[in-house]
């Protein structure tokens, strides 16, 4: 049986008086009471606490009836701001967004070295210049998370880093001697799948999101939850073997299923394919639409060895939602139908197969919204996907971030 004292009781009801509004979006003090189950009461003292705190605000609904338009609650979205940093290979994304989760600044910055400390000096400039942008808002930038393409521990400490080659660095430590604001350090795929709980699959509890770009990751979510295993390090699907003595991989092993079946490996084949080093997703899109057969061979042979990992994975899990996140499947025509034509085990099951339209946002959006809900306090985080995302400003990391 659980207990608390008042305040305890008092925090549980603000939690829940604040994810029901963030939930509906807008709502009055008397549908609030329903949804709730609160007497009027509570919910007037909660209201005029998280009015003072300019948490919410107050607006007049418009309505053509007799009498009094109704007094509507919602959250004051402006009055603090979360930075999400996708820290991958070749490039650091970060994404600005208010308390709804809507990004207001995006910026992509390439990457030219894997040194550690020159990574880290650069991300405490960045963040200090969000910080800066944030701080006419009440509550400042809110806190910061940075998804990691690698194995972070429940710590938060950096264990492995393939593709940099980094191994136990403590970035959350390193990055706090300089930065005010909150740290997070999490894997790349647990915010991908985070953020698909978050903004399209609400009612999803047993979801498996893989990220197919750089390398190969899974974000699971069991029961409602990021399920992280042991340490931290559940999760790294790119580095089961699908071929024993197969390709060498830089995480020790042979064979490893992202050497196979991930999107710059497929992308590196290609370009080896058309002698052409500086391939693009738009020649990939238009040898798909050739229907050049030396490509399509490739893509045949890729959707294999993407249902062998996925085979698997679902045998392991047996997910409600198994959501795949990669722009070369959204090229492809009735990929979802190529990709289930593999999948041909009687113990394989799950209730749905989607490609994710978050795409290469995934990250930022969930690392965003972790953010929110560390900051907000609530036990669930619903909310709306941006009406449209934001085009990236591509700097060399000498200019300052332009408002979009």
């Amino acid at each position: 049986m659980v207990t608390g004292d008042g305040s305890y009781i008092k925090k549980i009801n603000r939690s829940l008086i604040l994810q029901t509004i963030i939930g509906h979006g807008i709502i009055s003090r008397a549908d609030l009471s329903k949804v709730v189950g609160l007497n009027k009461a509570t919910i007037s003292v909660q209201v005029s606490d998280l009015l003072d705190e300019e948490l919410i605000i107050e607006t007049q609904q418009e309505h053509s009836g007799v009498g009094r338009k109704p007094i509507m609650l919602s959250l004051n979205r402006d009055c603090g701001y979360a930075l999400g940093i996708d820290l991958d290979y070749k490039h650091i994304t970060f994404t600005l967004s208010d308390l709804l989760g809507h990004p207001v600044l995006a910026e992509t910055l390439p990457l030219t070295t894997s040194d550690y400390d020159t990574i880290v000096s650069l991300l405490t400039d960045r963040i200090k210049k969000y910080e800066q942008k944030c701080s006419d808002s009440r509550y400042g930038m809110i806190g910061v998370v940075i998804g990691i393409h690698g194995t972070v521990g429940k710590d938060e400490k950096v264990y492995f880093v393939p593709q940099h080659q980094w191994r136990d660095k403590d970035l959350k430590a390193d990055l706090a001697k300089e930065i005010e604001a909150s740290i997070h350090i999490e894997n790349n795929a647990n915010l991908s799948a985070f953020a698909e709980k978050v903004f399209n699959y609400h009612d999803s509890d047993n979801l498996l999101c893989v990220t197919m770009y750089s390398g190969m990751g899974l974000g699971i979510i069991m029961n409602g939850d990021l399920l992280k295993g042991y340490d931290g390090f559940a999760g790294e699907m790119g580095h089961m073997v699908i071929f024993p003595h197969g390709k060498p991989c830089p995480c020790g092993n042979r064979g490893c299923w992202e050497l196979y079946a991930s999107e710059s490996k497929l992308l590196a084949q290609l370009a080896e394919l058309k002698n052409k080093p500086d391939i693009t997703y738009k020649d990939v899109r238009n040898w798909i639409a050739d229907e050049d057969p030396a490509v399509c061979g490739h893509l045949d042979q890729f959707f294999e060895y993407l249902a062998i990992g996925l085979n698997n994975i679902i045998n392991l899990y047996n997910p409600e939602s198994l959501i795949l996140n990669s722009d070369i499947l959204k090229m492809q025509p009735n990929a979802i139908d190529k990709i289930r034509g593999h999948l041909h085990s009687k113990m394989s099951h799950y209730r749905e197969l989607s490609i994710s339209v978050l795409g290469k946002d995934a990250c930022v959006m969930g690392a965003c919204a972790m953010a929110l809900k560390n900051f907000l306090e609530v036990p669930e985080l619903r909310l709306e996907l941006p009406s449209q995302q934001l085009p990236l400003t591509v700097s060399n990391g000498s200019g300052t971030t332009a408002a979009l």
